[in-house]
C-alpha cells in the first residue's frame, strides 16, 4: 500500500501491493475449491496439507483478534467466519470419505488419533465431547450473547452519538468530512455487531454437525469393517473409532480457536490498545494486589495436604514482581511531580521576566488556562485544542462572513489548575472550571430529573447554554450516550464555549480596519459598487455600524455585495444606521428564512396583539428624531409579563421563540426584549418570503388582567431603546 502526504495528513494511495491485486480471484478459487472437496476424493497428502492450512489460518485469526484495538479494524471477521466454517465442513467430509473407503486418512488424522489421545478411542471420544461442549456451551454462547447485546445497545445509542457529532460539527470541533466518517463508523458498528450475532450461529451449527458426523463415522466404520472387510468387532471399533476421533479433534481444535477469537473481538469495545497491553496494564496496574496475593499463597502452602512448593514458588514470583512494579510506579510519580514543579517554575520565571509596561494593544481573542490544562495545548501530550481552535475560526468565518482573528492561548498561574478564562480585547467574557479525570454529559433539559437516578457523577450546568449536565467518569460514557446525553471532553468544552463566544460577540471583532479589509477584498471583484458607496455616500464607520447591527442579531454578512447594493440605494436618503439595517434585513429575507425554518418549511412565530403594536408605535412616534421610546412603567410591566409567558409557552412546545412584528417597530421590540431575553429573535413581516409558511404559536398581548401579580418594586422603569 502506497502512502502520500497531502494537506498535513498521510493518505492511502489507491495502488495495492502486488500480492493483494488479485485477492478477489484467490477468494473465488478457494470457495469453489471447498465445494469441490465435498464431492471429489482427495489424496491423504493433500488432506494433510489442508489440515495444516486450517490450523495455520485459525491461529492467524486468533493473533489478529488479540492485536485488534477496535472491532471495526477486523470488520471482515463475520464473513471470514463463514469461510472457515465451510472449510472445516469440507475437510470433515473429505476425511470421512477416506476413512470409510480406505481405512486411513493421512498422517495428521492418524497422529491425532494415536499420539494425542494415546491410542485410546474412549479417551479420544471423551476429549472430543469436552471440546465440543466448551466451544458450544461456553465460548460461542457467551460471544454470541455479547454480540447480541452490543448490537442492541449500539442501535439504542445511535441517536445520542449522532447528536454528539452534530454538536461537535456546529462547534467547529470537527469538519464535515470528519463528521461523515464518524457517522459512517456508527453505522458500521451497528452492522458489525448484528453480523457477529448471526455469525455465532455458524459455529454453533458446526459444533452440532461435528457431533453428528463423528457418530455417523463410528457407526459406518463399524459396519464397513465387520460386514465388508471381515474384521472382528474390537478390531473394527478400534481402527475406525480412532481415525474418526482423530479427524474430529483435528477439525474441532481450530474451531475452538476461532470461537475464542470471536469472543475476543466482541469484547474489545472499550479498549484503547491491543489485548496484551490491556491485560498487563490493568492486571498489574496495582502492585499492592500482587503483594496481598503473595501472602495468601504462602498461607495456602502451609495448609496440610496442599502442595507446598508450587504455592511458595508462585508467592515468591508475585512478591518480586510487586516490588519491581512499586519501584517503577514510584519513579513515574516522582518524575510527574518534578515535571509539574519545573513547568510551574518556568511559568513564574516567564512572568517575572516580562517587562512591566501597560498593554495598549490587547489580543482580540485570548484564552487563559490553568497549569493542569497545558496538556490540552501540547501536541506532544496528545493535546488538540489548537487544531480545534483553527477549525472554529474557519467555520465562524465561513458562517458569519467576518475574518476571525488569531486566538492566543497562554497559561496563567493565578487561575485554578483546571480553570479557563476567555477574553475579548483584554476583557473577561466567560470562564469555567473543569473537573480532573471526568467528562461532561450534557442533557437536553428533560433529563434533569432522572440524572441522579441513572448516572453516577456530579451535577452541574454546561457553560454555553446552561443546560443540565453531570461530570462522569470514563466508565459511565457509554451508558450516558445510551440515555441520550451528549458526552464531551475537556477540549470540546473549551472549543464549544469559544465558538459560542465568537458567534455572540462577532460585532466586537469587527472594527473599522476589519471593515476596510472586507471592502478592499470586495473591491477586487466589484470596484464600481464599493466606490459608489464609500466614501461618497457612507463612511467606513457608518458601514461598520450597519454590519455590527446585523452581527448583533447573528445575521451573516458574508453576502457583502448584496448588503452594499442596499446601502447604495438608501445611503443617499439617510445615514441612520438602524434604518439602513432594516432595509438590508429585507434584502436578506431568504437568508433569514432559511435560518429559522423548520424541516417542513414553516417558521413558528409569536405575533403581536393590536394593543401591543399600538402602544409601542405611539411611544416611538413621540420622538422621531431619535430612536427613543419612553414607555410608562405599568405598561412595560405588563409587556414583560406577557413576553415571558409567551416565551415559556413556545419553548415548552419545542420551538425557538421568534417574535413577528411590523417593520417600523421591529428594532424597538428587539431593544425592549434584550433586557429579559437577550437572545430572542425578532423578525418583521417584510423579512418573510412570500412562499414561506408562518405558524402562529402564540399571540403576545398586554395581559391587563394580571396587573397585581408583580410587586411594583420589580418594575424595570423607563427603558430607552
Amino acid at each position: 500500500m502506497a502512502l502520500e502526504w497531502k494537506g498535513g495528513k498521510i493518505l492511502e494511495n489507491k495502488q495495492k501491493n502486488s500480492i493483494l491485486k488479485n485477492s478477489d480471484i484467490i477468494i473465488v478459487i478457494a470457495m469453489v475449491g471447498m465445494l469441490v472437496f465435498m464431492v471429489l476424493p482427495l489424496p491423504p497428502l493433500m488432506l494433510d496439507f489442508l489440515h495444516a492450512f486450517n490450523i495455520t489460518l485459525s491461529l492467524m485469526i486468533l493473533l489478529v483478534a488479540i492485536y485488534t484495538i477496535e472491532p471495526l479494524n477486523f470488520s471482515v471477521f463475520p464473513s471470514l467466519l463463514l469461510i472457515v466454517t465451510l472449510l472445516r465442513l469440507s475437510l470433515n467430509i473429505s476425511g470421512t470419505r477416506l476413512i470409510l473407503l480406505h481405512g486411513e486418512a493421512g498422517q495428521m488424522i492418524a497422529t491425532f488419533g494415536d499420539f494425542v489421545v494415546g491410542g485410546n478411542y474412549v479417551v479420544g471420544f471423551v476429549i472430543f465431547l469436552i471440546l465440543v461442549v466448551i466451544q458450544f456451551v461456553v465460548i460461542t454462547s457467551g460471544a454470541q450473547r455479547i454480540a447480541e447485546v452490543a448490537a442492541r445497545f449500539t442501535l439504542d445509542a445511535m441517536p445520542g452519538k449522532q447528536m454528539s457529532i452534530d454538536a461537535d460539527l456546529s462547534a467547529g470541533v470537527i469538519n464535515q468530512e470528519q463528521a461523515s466518517r464518524r457517522r459512517k463508523k456508527i453505522e458500521r458498528e451497528a452492522d458489525f455487531y448484528g453480523a457477529m450475532d448471526g455469525a455465532g450461529k455458524f459455529i454453533k451449527g458446526d459444533a452440532i454437525a461435528s457431533v453428528i458426523i463423528i457418530i455417523i463415522n463410528i457407526l459406518g466404520g463399524f459396519i464397513i469393517g465387520v460386514a465388508q472387510q471381515g474384521l472382528d468387532l474390537m478390531t473394527a471399533m478400534k481402527k475406525f473409532t480412532l481415525l474418526t476421533v482423530g479427524e474430529g479433534l483435528i477439525t474441532q481444535i481450530p474451531a475452538l480457536i476461532i470461537s475464542t477469537a470471536m469472543g475476543i473481538i466482541v469484547t474489545r469495545a472499550a479498549s484503547e490498545s491491543n489485548l496484551g497491553e490491556d491485560v498487563t496494564s490493568q492486571m498489574l496496574g496495582q502492585p499492592r494486589i500482587l503483594s496481598v496475593l503473595a501472602v495468601l499463597l504462602v498461607g495456602f502452602a502451609l495448609v496440610p495436604g496442599l502442595p507446598t512448593i508450587p504455592f511458595l514458588v508462585m508467592a515468591g514470583f508475585l512478591f518480586i514482581l510487586s516490588t519491581k512494579l512499586k519501584k517503577e510506579s514510584a519513579g513515574e510519580e516522582e518524575a510527574k511531580k518534578e515535571a509539574v514543579k519545573k513547568q510551574t517554575k518556568e511559568s513564574k520565571q516567564k512572568y517575572e521576566a516580562e517587562p512591566i509596561v501597560p498593554s495598549v494593544n490587547p489580543d482580540p481573542i485570548e484564552i487563559e488556562i490553568g497549569y493542569s490544562l497545558v496538556s490540552l495545548v501540547d501536541e506532544k501530550q496528545g493535546g488538540d485544542l489548537l487544531g480545534r481552535i483553527s477549525i472554529i475560526r474557519k467555520n465562524c468565518a465561513r458562517e458569519s462572513g467576518i475574518v476571525v482573528p488569531p486566538v492566543r492561548v497562554r497559561d496563567n498561574i493565578q487561575l485554578s489548575p483546571r480553570q479557563y478564562v476567555i477574553k475579548i480585547f483584554g476583557e473577561q467574557v466567560a470562564e469555567y472550571q473543569l473537573m480532573a479525570g471526568r467528562q461532561l454529559a450534557i442533557g437536553n433539559g428533560s433529563q434533569e430529573d432522572i440524572m441522579d437516578d441513572y448516572l453516577d457523577g456530579i451535577d452541574t450546568r454546561e457553560p454555553v447554554f446552561g443546560l443540565p449536565a453531570v461530570w462522569i467518569g470514563e466508565e459511565e460514557k457509554e451508558k450516558a450516550e445510551m440515555l441520550g446525553y451528549t458526552v464531551i471532553d475537556a477540549s470540546s468544552i473549551i472549543a464549544t464555549h469559544l465558538s459560542e463566544i465568537i458567534k455572540s460577540r462577532a460585532s466586537l471583532l469587527l472594527g473599522r480596519q476589519e471593515t476596510q479589509d472586507l471592502l478592499t477584498r470586495l473591491e477586487e471583484k466589484y470596484p464600481t459598487l464599493v466606490r459608489e458607496v464609500t466614501p461618497n455616500l457612507l463612511s467606513i464607520g457608518e458601514i461598520q455600524k450597519v454590519l455590527q447591527n446585523l452581527l448583533n442579531e447573528r445575521l451573516p454578512i458574508k453576502n457583502l455585495r448584496q448588503i452594499l447594493e442596499v446601502l447604495a440605494d438608501y445611503g443617499a436618503k439617510t445615514k441612520d444606521a438602524y434604518y439602513l439595517t432594516e432595509q438590508v434585513r429585507v434584502a436578506l429575507a431568504r437568508t433569514i428564512c432559511q435560518m429559522y425554518q423548520l424541516p417542513d418549511g414553516t417558521i413558528p412565530v409569536i405575533t403581536l396583539g393590536m394593543e401591543v403594536e399600538n402602544f409601542i408605535r405611539e411611544a416611538v412616534q413621540k420622538d422621531r428624531n431619535q430612536p427613543l421610546a419612553t414607555i410608562e412603567p405599568r405598561m412595560l410591566k405588563h409587556f414583560y409579563e406577557s413576553l415571558l409567558g409567551s416565551i415559556k409557552k413556545v419553548t415548552l412546545k419545542g420551538y425557538e421563540p421568534i417574535i413577528l412584528s411590523s417593520q417600523g417597530i421591529r428594532i424597538y421590540i428587539k431593544k425592549l426584549s434584550e433586557k429579559i431575553a437577550p437572545d430572542l429573535v425578532v423578525l418583521s413581516y417584510n423579512e418573510i418570503l412570500r412562499e414561506t409558511s408562518i405558524e402562529v404559536v402564540d399571540v403576545l398581548t398586554l395581559g391587563m388582567n394580571q396587573t397585581n401579580k408583580l410587586p411594583m418594586d420589580s418594575i424595570p422603569g423607563k427603558v430607552q431603546v
